[in-house]
């Protein structure tokens, strides 16, 4: 590990691509389970905050890594120069090729059935030795005790080595923590909506607006409705609490 820091109350591990891959892969082959990997921007930092179950599950995940540019230039002031972010989709395509290499096997969880179809379509086509042990689109509700149990007796059936979430902040960190000790996997990945980026049911920014800062623009101008609230409120009350947060440091 290459050191951690602290936004607004919140753990994030400062690692690049190929260090989360490599600790996924040390995990696989220990087989230890109950790993977790929460992938954050501001938006899932500011959510974490707000509400404790949330802060709760994003400090106590096995890597909380920076998948928003806005964590990344805010490193800087914490004494950290990272290259790049964690972009989620690019991190389950990069370990998705390794996967494919080395036999490993994976499940996703989460979207919808048609996404999830089209996701296996294509990852199928790009990795065609790759090992999909299932998928499965959960109910847009909360489920009962019993749908949950079927749940994780039906995933811990397929003994995956990954299992790749995509549900949304704050569901997702919410889920992966509280079923950590249940299911028998060695690694769970919070991926949010990598799942449609790539199954191409959500249009993905450019390569270099993602590079350079700019997919918050690209995700805002193709979903506006949905997504201002992320991008004008707690993409502010973020730069808020970090600015408090030099300020203060500073002074001490």
């Amino acid at each position: 590990m290459k050191g951690s820091i602290k936004i607004c109350g919140i753990r994030v591990d400062m690692v690049q691509i190929p260090d989360v891959i490599r600790i996924m892969e040390e995990w696989i082959k220990k087989k230890e389970f109950g790993n977790y990997v929460v992938v954050a921007n501001a938006n899932d930092v500011v959510i974490g905050k707000k509400m404790s179950q949330v802060k709760v599950a994003m400090n106590e995940s096995s890597l909380t890594v920076p998948d928003g540019i806005s964590i990344v230039l805010a490193s800087r002031f914490y004494g950290f120069k990272l290259k790049r972010r964690v972009y989620g989709a690019e991190l389950m395509l990069e370990f998705l090729r390794r996967a494919q290499a080395e036999g490993y096997t994976n499940f996703f969880y989460g979207s919808t059935t048609e996404t999830l179809n089209r996701l296996r379509e294509k990852l199928i086509n790009d990795f065609p030795r790759l090992n999909i042990k299932g998928v499965y689109s959960p109910p847009f509700r909360e489920l009962s005790e019993e749908e949950d149990k079927a749940i994780i007796e039906m995933i811990n059936g397929f003994l995956p080595d990954v299992l790749w979430v995509g549900l949304g902040c704050p569901k997702q960190q919410i889920w992966m923590y509280k079923h950590r000790d249940k299911l028998k996997v060695p690694v769970m990945v919070g991926v949010g909506a990598a799942f449609d980026f790539i199954a191409g049911t959500k249009p993905q920014a450019p390569e270099f607006m993602r590079e350079n800062g700019l997919e918050w623009l690209f995700r805002l101008l193709t979903e506006p409705r949905r997504l201002w609230k992320r991008y004008f409120v707690n993409g502010a009350l973020f730069l808020y609490y970090v600015g408090k947060e030099i300020v203060r440091n500073k002074v001490r």
